[in-house]
């Protein structure tokens, strides 16, 4: 009687986790993915009913923890990591080990550079700040972890768009609103489409005083360990008053060098998520 009584609570609680794993296995393919996928692709690779799926995605999207783009075919909807699962992991990140590890990188890259340098992830359409380690020179623009900023005008954010394929990037530029932040903002997407070709033959991403006038940086791409999908960008800048965007591309080297040492970091962060 007892075994009988307890087994629908027993039944239940095995839905319950089943579906708290799927939902977190959605996340995680998701994230590895480094790109939208629409419903039939994760059906596929989760081996998971379009019929559940769609209730997963649903209850996910609710919640923001995935969010669906703009529908430019009028079939599947790409599915991507919304804002939430972006604080999820930033908080996951700033109480492990993590912070410590990257700060400790940051610090000696600035000791090298004498600029302030920063490790940025794409998050939806925004760059998103996971670390940043400030030059001690007095003149420095002030950003924290977990601030975000615009991808067509800032040196991570057109990393992230030269890196994409061109019918990713060509929506996303769509969809964006290309403000102008100063003179040299780039709000012609055709033009920036081909700043962007130029800096993807470059593996580079600049900012030449586009966000903030007076101030120049350059990015490159930290990179999985095969080498195919960014993970995050490694970036250096610094104020015209102290030195030039071709200052800072001299800096490339190091930084590429550099981001070679980030790229466990990042792999091991995702793998105890």
């Amino acid at each position: 009687m007892n075994e009988t009584s307890l087994s629908p609570g027993k039944n239940h609680q095995s839905n319950e986790d089943s579906r708290v794993l799927r939902a977190l296995s959605i996340l995680d393919q998701l994230a590895v993915a480094g790109q939208p996928f629409t419903l039939s692709q994760l059906s596929a690779r989760l081996h998971i009913p379009k019929a559940t799926l769609t209730r997963l995605i649903e209850s996910l999207e609710v919640q923001g923890y995935v969010m669906h783009l703009p529908d430019s075919r009028g079939t599947d909807r790409g599915i991507t990591l919304g804002p939430r699962a972006a604080q999820l992991a930033l908080a996951t990140l700033g109480s492990s080990s993590f912070t410590r590890a990257c700060r400790s990188l940051l610090r000696g890259l600035v000791e090298t550079l004498g600029e302030t340098c920063n490790l940025t992830a794409l998050d939806g359409d925004t760059v998103l700040y996971i670390e940043r380690v400030e030059t001690n020179e007095p003149l420095r623009l002030h950003m924290q972890p977990g601030m975000r900023v615009p991808l067509h005008c800032t040196a991570s954010g057109k990393l992230f768009l030269s890196q994409m394929t061109r019918a990713e990037r060509s929506a996303v530029l769509a969809r964006l609103p290309l403000t102008r932040m100063t003179y040299r903002t780039l709000t012609d997407a055709s033009l920036l489409e081909a700043e962007l070709d130029r800096l993807s033959a470059r593996g580079v991403g600049i900012d030449n005083e586009e966000f903030v006038r007076g101030m120049v940086a350059v990015a490159v791409p930290v990179r999985d360990e095969e080498g195919k999908h960014v993970l995050a960008s490694l970036a250096v800048h610094a104020p015209t008053a102290r030195s030039s965007l071709e200052d800072l591309l001299k800096a490339v080297p190091k930084l590429k060098e550099a981001s070679l040492r980030f790229a466990p970091l990042l792999h091991k962060a995702d793998g105890a998520g």
